[in-house]
């Protein structure tokens, strides 16, 4: 895939994630490796630039940015990172 292509679906399934919270993201396993690759097209080599461009993505829209076994709060709630989540984002 393309630098475009991958943006083109970070753009989609965020927008998809905001609408249901904006202020919580969430990425599971099943979506980055198994879902989008179908739906998408994500070879399993651009995995890792999808990961680091939704990173950057995220970071520059003012996300903290949690990854497996890291420790979080949310909604007054302390929470890890499961190992079934790739990646969950929390808005400043």
């Amino acid at each position: 895939m393309t630098q475009r292509q991958i943006e083109n679906v970070i753009e989609t399934t965020l927008i998809e994630k905001k609408i249901n919270d904006p202020n919580y993201i969430r990425y599971s396993f099943y979506e980055i490796n198994i879902k989008y690759p179908k739906e998408y097209g994500i070879l399993k080599k651009d995995l890792g630039m999808f990961l680091q461009q939704l990173r950057k993505r995220l970071k520059d829209e003012d996300y903290h940015i949690y990854t497996e076994g890291q420790k979080f709060e949310y909604d007054n709630a302390k929470r890890v990172v499961e190992s079934n989540e790739i990646l969950v984002a929390i808005k400043h």
